[in-house]
């Protein structure tokens, strides 16, 4: 995964056209201010200018943009030489931040990690000398080698942000994420994550290969551009500062309260399956997912909602968010390994028959919004969607988008249906809709 020089000639321009990110930021200018769409196009510029050096991985990208935006922390599990550890580095590269990496070893000390006290012959006392965590952008390699008392000295530079050494307290800069790494093959030397840990991250994305067409443009990039892998001519495309400020935006995005009753619902389908139309999911989960997942979750679809040039969160994002933010919070029962059940098949078994949510109005004035007494009411005025438009779903449809198992996979639970909801539901874009509505941006929020 190379890049190309800065100074670009007309081939290699047509071949960046080509493999553009293609995460359905929408161009749509209905029911958004100017401040989401100049948002929108500048997110649109960092992901494009990661793309100079990353080909394919589009999926990965994306998510590292919403965590980056969500401020939450993110797992990336895959093979070695998919790029994850250069995606990283090349995201604080394009939004100016600082950036450390570490490799996590069975013999790593905390004191490696945080700091720790050095004595001053000079003048008999002792002085904290600071670990490298004290960066915008933590990368951890291998988090999964490292030995229980490093994983607790993380525990708390995660979830609290600050490093305390010798009763004293410092805390680390602002934005501050943790990007870690996993070898999902390998066993000798691993050390599984603790669950509280792993529910202090906000995502865990699965990268798998690229595809071919990736593959081939990967090699001539590679033979055309002559440099050693990971060096980088990439332009810094917004600053901290300014990235802050977007964190603080994506905060504001409004969610209407059916959209987080649809997030409530998918969580609880995770401790309850049984209560909500999937009993025979009851033996494969040993414990659901925490509150924090549904923090989690509308967090983070407030983050897409934001990058897709709205300022109100649609069915459709929760939906495409699910997967990454539940997948690792879910705890599975002997029998499901027993079985090979995983916790995609778990999920995407929930997200095919939990009914999506109804909104009649996805942006309503916020003296509205108090009437009725929604809590998740943006603190900010912002214009109401244009008349007629809304995100409402088809009467008793399920799952917004790709309901069931992901193409070209047999359901794992296709015996045990006992439930009437067809599995082959019709998604949102898919959905019929009235002719005087096709082109509602509320309804079609991707680019065709």
């Amino acid at each position: 995964m190379v890049t190309l020089p800065l100074e670009f000639t007309q081939d290699q321009q047509a071949i960046l056209r080509r493999f553009q990110p293609t995460f359905g930021f929408s161009r749509h200018t209905g029911g958004v201010t100017t401040e989401h769409q100049t948002a929108a196009a500048e997110l649109e510029r960092v992901a494009f200018e990661v793309k100079k050096v990353i080909v394919g991985q589009d999926h990965m990208v994306e998510r590292l943009i919403v965590a980056m935006l969500s401020q939450g922390h993110i797992l990336l599990e895959g093979l070695p030489g998919v790029a994850k550890t250069l995606a990283v580095s090349t995201l604080s590269q394009v939004v100016g931040g600082t950036f450390a990496r570490l490799q996590f070893t069975p013999d790593l000390l905390p004191s490696d990690l945080t700091g720790t006290r050095i004595w001053r012959g000079s003048d008999e006392t002792f002085d904290i000398e600071w670990g490298p965590v004290f960066v915008n952008f933590l990368l951890i390699d291998e988090i999964n080698r490292a030995p229980a008392k490093v994983q607790s000295a993380l525990l708390e530079v995660m979830a609290e942000r600050q490093v305390s050494i010798a009763g004293e307290t410092r805390a680390l800069p602002k934005p501050f994420l943790v990007l870690a790494t996993q070898n999902p093959v390998e066993s000798e030397g691993v050390y599984t994550l603790p669950e509280a840990q792993r529910d202090r991250f906000l995502m865990k994305v699965v990268v798998g290969y690229p595809s071919p067409v990736e593959e081939l443009e990967i090699a001539r990039r590679s033979g055309a551009a002559g440099v050693p892998t990971g060096v980088a001519r990439i332009q810094e495309m917004i600053t901290t500062d300014r990235l802050i400020e977007l964190q603080g935006l994506a905060q504001r995005v409004y969610v209407d309260t059916s959209v987080a009753q649809y997030a409530v619902d998918l969580v609880m389908a995770s401790r309850e399956p049984e209560l909500r139309g999937l009993p025979e999911l009851a033996k494969y989960i040993e414990f659901g997912v925490s509150p924090r997942a549904t923090l989690g979750l509308i967090d983070s679809a407030r983050s897409l909602a934001l990058m897709r040039g709205r300022g109100y969160v649609v069915p459709q994002d929760v939906f495409d968010m699910a997967r990454d933010v539940l997948r690792h919070r879910l705890m599975l029962t002997y029998e499901a390994l027993a079985e090979d059940r995983s916790a995609d098949d778990i999920l995407n078994r929930i997200l095919s028959i939990v009914p999506a949510a109804d909104v009649t109005t996805a942006r309503p004035e916020p003296t509205m919004a108090a009437q009725n007494g929604n809590s998740y009411a943006s603190t900010q005025a912002s214009p109401s969607p244009p008349a007629g438009a809304s995100t409402s779903l088809p009467t008793g449809q399920p799952a917004p988008s790709q309901p069931g198992p992901p193409s070209g996979q047999p359901d794992a639970f296709a015996g045990n249906r006992t439930s009437q909801v067809s599995p082959n539901v019709p998604t949102l874009l898919d959905a019929e809709i009235p002719a005087d509505r096709t082109n509602d941006p509320d309804l079609r929020h991707s680019d065709p």
